[in-house]
């Protein structure tokens, strides 16, 4: 599972990648201490953004794949 940030005006950025059986992987300049990832099982996964500032305001999404 992905997970991507898009600021205003700007594009697309992969936050943080996901599966069952690794532990999740941040991009550059992201971190779990400021977007913690939660994933149970195949289907269901959360993203929270701690201490939110308005450097954080952006449209998030998240995107599953079946590799």
């Amino acid at each position: 599972m992905l997970w991507f940030q898009q600021p205003p005006r700007n594009n697309l950025k992969l936050v943080a990648s996901t599966s069952t059986w690794m532990k999740n992987f941040y991009e550059e300049g992201y971190s779990e201490a400021k977007f913690e990832i939660k994933r149970d099982n195949n289907d269901y996964s959360v993203m929270t953004i701690k201490n939110l500032t308005s450097k954080d305001a952006a449209t998030y999404f998240c995107a599953a794949s079946d590799h």
